[in-house]
């Protein structure tokens, strides 16, 4: 299973995003989203559920515990 930097990543970019396109829509700063995928900072709660809502993904599969993206699973 991806870690949480990889799918950040993954999903940021099947989208055609920039990173800075990222952290304006949830909230965060270009440089945060970089850290996200380089795996050097984790985002707190409340940025977790943003970008879980933003992907229409789960937590557990940002979180890597799940390679199944659905939300409802």
């Amino acid at each position: 299973m991806a870690n949480f930097a990889e799918r950040i990543r993954a999903l940021r970019k099947e989208k055609g995003l920039s990173q800075e396109e990222v952290g304006s829509v949830i909230g965060l700063k270009k440089y945060a989203v970089y850290s996200y995928e380089k795996g050097r900072a984790c985002p707190d709660m409340r940025g977790l559920i943003a970008l879980a809502d933003y992907f229409n993904v789960s937590m557990d599969y940002l979180a890597g515990r799940t390679d199944n993206p659905d939300v409802n699973r």
